[in-house]
């Protein structure tokens, strides 16, 4: 039996465009209109698509950085003696 890339990268691009549809179809933050249009996006551009929605996705989902901690520019609560 021959192995045959081709059948591998039937698989794997259908494994990334399943596991991309799933991912837009949960989130949240995505009316049902943008969600439809990602996943059609996916289908019809097939292995650039995918790449390109999942990497957008992860882009909004990063942790934004915050500063110290504290508000205002005033004083610190300090006891003075």
């Amino acid at each position: 039996m021959e192995f045959k890339f081709s059948y591998l990268f039937a698989v794997i691009w259908l494994l990334i465009n399943v596991i991309v549809s799933i991912q837009v179809a949960r989130r949240d933050d995505l009316d049902a209109f943008q969600k439809k249009g990602q996943i059609v996006f996916v289908w019809i551009i097939p292995f650039l698509a995918a790449i390109f929605v999942w990497h957008y996705n992860r882009s909004m989902d990063l942790e934004v950085k915050r500063g110290n901690g504290t508000f205002g520019g005033g004083e610190s609560p300090v006891d003075h003696e």
